[in-house]
């Protein structure tokens, strides 16, 4: 199979040699560069270019170093470092002049805005073949909006414009580029062909799949449903019997993979999973999960560890849901040859590298991220070829089941898309007499989302639209408090890599500590940066900020 990315390369160039000095900040690189196209062979270099960059020009569709960071600013996971601006995120202490990652760049929507001009004036061999084109990049421009709608509640729309000063426009409100968003999708969707003609292209799938998204985002039941059922329609796509296999590069072409970040050796390399590596790998654990994951997920026998009569706190990794140990790497665990050791100080004598308190590198929760950890890549693991997955077929399947939950309640249709998740890693069937009430059922399908997604970017967006019983944001009450790893020793005798680790229940509250964190009402919205407030005066920034 061909690889997209593999040709972004020339598309890449196409852009940069036409591209002015001036178009360097957003919303000022939304100015479009007047370029001379003649043939169809000019429009497909072009669009490539809509997709992204190369080693030089990193500037993409999407980052999947921001996919990998994402969940940093949730209850699952921390960031040590500010600078890599996703601490700040997770604790609440964004400003807009601060290290805060940020979604605000029109430089792939400007690229979009030219090709949609300019390739109607090319003559194609084949019409569908121009209609597809224009169908991946409309989705690729609304999927750019859709983020930054979604982090800072209204962005400007632009157009192609001449001046630095024509650029100068206001935003639109949050359900006026909402409803931009899903038009340009639904238009889209329309112009797509059905398949990919290679590994990493839009096909009609991902387009329905981010208009699924951005519907159950914005409480649209009605057509996340909607969009669900027309993938499962398809019949393209389906779970991947080996729920590890999905992080690996062997699994690149799975049948759940519906959208996914492309990166190949050599020309477009993702550097992130090195920052995901403990210290003692060479990583910096920059991107680690938190003790709060580890107890969300259920014990074996389906029961939550407040329920299961099995679960021992000094031995927290005991007798959990298989998918824990396919997506953390936690103490005690057989890794790579070694057994982990990140609870004790010194090891045989020795300093241990992995000691939290030790080295900024070492990770402060005392856990490692396993997914697109479990791989030997060929580059090394600051040079990889990992592809972070956006969106996959289990993602449907959930959405599927709250949409229809929050609509009309429980169902053996929403049981039976919950089963099939739960039953790939050998977990028990969902109780229906336990989950009888659409309460009920809300509470264990998005513990299933938690778990199932965890790591894969979509718990902050989940934690900001989900609602509590009192009408709060769950974010209010999940990221208000300490983050706290645990504190005790590895057992070596044992040989139950999931009893090695030996928690110390009451050791202090000083030791267990990592920070303070913090969530107000107005941190559901990033703070504009304040870098695009200067160059344009007529942007407005987001409340309490």
């Amino acid at each position: 199979m061909k690889y997209l990315k593999q040709y972004m390369i020339i598309g890449a160039v196409t852009m940069i040699t036409s591209c002015s000095d001036f178009l360097d900040t957003a919303p000022l690189d939304a100015l479009s560069p007047a370029t001379t196209w003649k043939t169809e062979d000019d429009a497909q270099k072009f669009a490539i270019g809509c997709y992204g960059g190369n080693n030089y020009d990193t500037s993409s569709w999407e980052d999947g170093g921001n996919i990998l960071y994402l969940d940093c600013g949730s209850d699952f996971g921390y960031n040590n470092f500010e600078w890599e601006n996703y601490k700040t995120i997770g604790n609440g202490t964004m400003t807009p002049s601060g290290a805060v990652a940020s979604f605000y760049d029109f430089s792939v929507i400007r690229r979009c805005n030219t090709f949609l001009e300019k390739v109607k004036e090319i003559p194609f061999s084949n019409e569908q073949t121009k209609n597809d084109l224009i169908g991946q990049v409309r989705t690729i421009r609304a999927y750019r909006y859709f983020v930054m709608n979604w982090w800072y509640g209204g962005v400007p729309v632009i157009d192609n414009y001449n001046s630095a000063d024509e650029a100068k426009v206001p935003r639109k409100s949050e359900e006026e580029v909402k409803n931009y968003v899903n038009t340009e999708l639904d238009t889209a969707i329309g112009e797509l062909n059905a398949s990919p003609s290679e590994r990493g292209r839009i096909a009609k799938g991902a387009a329905m799949a981010i208009r699924m998204r951005s519907a159950l985002y914005y409480g649209d039941y009605v057509k996340a449903k909607e969009m669900a059922e027309a993938i499962m329609n398809l019949k393209q796509y389906d779970l991947e019997p080996d729920y590890s296999n999905l992080f690996k590069v062997a699994g690149q072409d799975s049948k759940e993979i519906i959208l996914a970040v492309q990166y190949v050796n050599s020309t477009l390399e993702l550097g992130t999973i090195g920052q995901m590596y403990n210290n003692g790998d060479g990583g910096w654990s920059s991107i680690v999960p938190t003790q709060n994951l580890v107890d969300t997920y259920e014990m074996a026998d389906g029961l939550t560890k407040e329920e299961s009569g099995s679960y021992d706190p000094n031995h927290p990794f005991a007798g959990r849901d298989p998918r824990m140990a396919m997506t953390i790497i936690y103490p005690g665990m057989d890794w790579n040859g070694t057994v982990v050791n990140t609870l004790d100080k010194t090891i045989n004598g020795k300093d241990n590298a992995n000691y939290p308190p030790s080295a900024n590198n070492a990770s402060k929760t005392a856990l490692t991220w396993r997914k697109y950890l479990d791989e030997q890549y060929a580059n090394g693991i600051w040079n990889t070829n990992a592809c972070p997955i956006v969106i996959r077929y289990a993602e449907v399947l959930l959405t599927y089941a709250e949409a229809v939950n929050e609509l009309s309640g429980p169902s053996a249709d929403v049981y039976d898309k919950l089963d099939l998740i739960r039953g790939r890693v050998g977990m028990p069937k969902v109780d229906r007499e336990k989950y009888a009430s659409k309460e009920t059922l809300r509470r264990l399908i998005r513990r299933e989302r938690g778990v199932e997604l965890a790591g894969e970017g979509v718990r902050r967006a989940d934690i900001l639209r989900w609602k509590d019983d009192n009408g709060k944001m769950v974010a209010e009450t999940v990221l208000n408090g300490v983050l706290e790893r645990v504190v005790g020793t590895v057992n070596y005798a044992e040989t139950d890599p999931t009893k090695r680790a030996e928690i110390d229940t009451n050791a202090p509250a000083t030791d267990k500590k990592i920070e303070d964190r913090v969530f107000k009402v107005h941190n559901r919205y990033n703070p504009i940066p304040q870098g695009a407030i200067d160059n344009n005066p007529n942007l407005e920034q987001n409340p309490g900020y």
